[in-house]
């Protein structure tokens, strides 16, 4: 039994080093990589946009109506608070021409790209929701009759519009060019470049 158990392990280890054995380099290859300008200008396409940033944003919406009637009977004063999310991009896949430019001896690169754009804001119904609100006698009634007294569209719409200007106004878009500056910084290093560049335009293509 003991014979057995050593000529199948043995058995483990032969196959295991035949396994590696293809993986083993010529340490006498060459091996040559290309960074000019098209190919390089090409893989950047490739990755299509960067989803460089992304920031959460709380609102708060207040929605008055009234009429020539008191309050007490028509009317409503609603205070809804949203939440949601934003995200800023940058995208690589219109860039042509003269975006990127490579140095004859291939150890610098500059790079111009669009400026960071923000996705359409999302809306998180599940965390949003109504803080206070008031109605008229004959307001409630009325909605009531309609058969859909709790419809919140309208500050659903609202509140996601302003959560978009929220995230236009904040440091997002900047936040997202300083990412994907780094990120192009850190991926152009490891292909060797030693100076990298990054600029942002109206009109990347040249």
């Amino acid at each position: 039994m003991a014979v057995a158990v050593v000529v199948l392990a043995g058995a483990v280890l032969v196959g295991s080093a035949v396994h590696l054995l293809p993986q083993l380099r010529n340490p006498f290859a060459e091996h040559t990589e290309e960074h000019s300008g098209p190919v390089l200008l090409q893989s950047i396409v490739e990755l299509s946009r960067y989803e460089a940033a992304s920031g959460s944003f709380q609102v708060v919406v207040d929605i008055t109506t009234s009429s020539a009637l008191p309050s007490f009977l028509v009317g409503s004063d609603t205070l809804f608070i949203g939440v949601g999310t934003d995200n800023a991009f940058v995208d690589f896949s219109k860039l042509k021409g003269d975006a990127v430019k490579v140095s004859d001896d291939r150890q610098s690169a500059t790079i111009t790209l669009g400026h960071a754009q923000l996705e359409p804001a999302t809306l998180d119904v599940h965390e949003s929701h109504v803080y206070a609100e008031s109605q008229g006698l004959f307001t409630k009634i009325n909605d009531f009759l309609s058969g859909n007294p709790n419809s919140q569209q309208a500050l659903y719409e609202l509140a996601q519009k302003q959560i978009q200007a929220a995230a236009a106004k904040s440091t997002l878009i900047a936040d997202a060019e300083r990412n994907t500056k780094a990120m192009l910084v850190g991926l152009l290093q490891s292909l060797g470049f030693k100076t990298i560049t990054v600029n942002y335009a109206e009109n990347p293509a040249g």
